[in-house]
């Protein structure tokens, strides 16, 4: 965590939340997961964007996600809900070069 940290704090490196089922062992809800994402939403929620890590290629041995289980964790890793708009909007507008949304 320290070396993303360090990653992170250069402003070049953009991390995307998303794979649960690869981090740790474990299915849903990923429960290790959870602590992960929310410290990398309180250090850095504008170097962050969200994805399914659909269509969930690789499972060997893994139970397949059911994508809409990994939409409900959003709430659970992505705290303050303000920041929920900036990784899932504002942050991939930036990243992406999409035109903004009202």
């Amino acid at each position: 965590m320290q070396t993303l940290r360090r990653l992170l704090d250069t402003g070049r490196v953009w991390v995307k939340l998303s794979g649960p089922m690869r981090c740790m062992p474990g299915d849903f809800p990923y429960p290790a997961v959870t602590a992960i994402a929310r410290a990398l939403v309180a250090y850095a929620p504008e170097r962050l964007v969200w994805g399914s890590d659909w269509p969930h290629v690789n499972m060997d041995g893994r139970a397949m996600p059911n994508d809409g289980d990994l939409v409900d964790l959003i709430p659970e890793w992505i705290v303050p809900e303000a920041a929920q708009r900036q990784i899932l909007v504002d942050n991939p507008n930036r990243l992406y070069g999409f035109a903004p949304i009202a």
